[in-house]
């Protein structure tokens, strides 16, 4: 699974090696994803190689190879210059695609919570990663599901996440578990959300405020809080239980 700017960034630099033979820059690729800085494209081509999409080569510059692409890719049509993604095409969107996971920048259908015959468990879509550490970019695709008791529940629509890092230790939140959020788009503070930053990076952080600001704080003293302003933070849902296996 990858997220719509990954995608993006594979096909532009698929598309720039036919033409030319030769990868494009980082300033090409941020320019091209309209990122704010380079950073972001170092964070997807990062993503890309852990999924064994792309392959950078030491010690040679711009030296990074395509490995294999997307089926959905390979049987598009391939533009000069990829379509600007919509905004809300970009942002961490916790729902599923029925009927194949097509990635066409458009509104997705509210996830799916499903009663069993019993009329008690409820399925929870698992929509991938989350980081409890540094930011990782936003994740849009349902991996599998889960089924819970709805004692575990809130109300209103759910989804969990898998959890990656340690910056949540001293809430007993570990690296492997699973958090089952809440969808909404507000917070009180002190609330353990998920947050996206820039559009771009979701993490999940305690909120809290600082006059007009939004402070993103770890429970762990290994990590700074960050303390961002509120247009750029979108709260995409509240944490409101845990699953660990052993």
């Amino acid at each position: 699974m990858l997220t719509r700017k990954q995608l993006d960034l594979l096909q532009f630099i698929e598309q720039r090696m036919r033409e030319s033979g030769v990868p494009p820059s980082f300033d090409e690729m941020k320019d091209a994803l309209d990122l704010k800085s380079k950073s972001g494209i170092h964070r997807l081509i990062t993503a890309l190689e852990e999924r064994g999409f792309l392959r950078r080569l030491p010690n040679r510059a711009r030296a990074i190879e395509v490995i294999r692409i997307p089926e959905s890719l390979s049987r598009a049509k391939v533009t000069t210059t990829p379509a600007p993604v919509p905004v809300e095409a970009r942002r961490f969107t916790p729902s599923v695609v029925e009927g194949g996971r097509s990635r066409e920048a458009r509104p997705r259908p509210a996830a799916t919570q499903m009663v069993d015959d019993s009329g008690r468990a409820i399925s929870i879509p698992v929509m991938g990663r989350i980081a409890a550490g540094t930011p990782i970019s936003a994740i849009q695709n349902q991996s599998h599901a889960i089924t819970l008791s709805p004692d575990f529940l809130a109300g209103g629509e759910h989804y969990a996440l898998e959890v990656r890092g340690d910056s949540m230790v001293e809430a007993g939140i570990l690296d492997g578990d699973l958090v089952v959020i809440r969808k909404q788009d507000t917070a009180n503070t002190g609330d353990i959300i998920v947050a996206l930053i820039d559009d771009e990076e979701a993490t999940l952080k305690r909120l809290r405020r600082r006059g007009s600001s939004i402070a993103l704080e770890a429970a762990n003293p290994a990590y700074e809080t960050r303390v961002l302003g509120p247009d750029r933070v979108q709260i995409q849902g509240r944490l409101v239980s845990l699953v660990r296996r052993y």
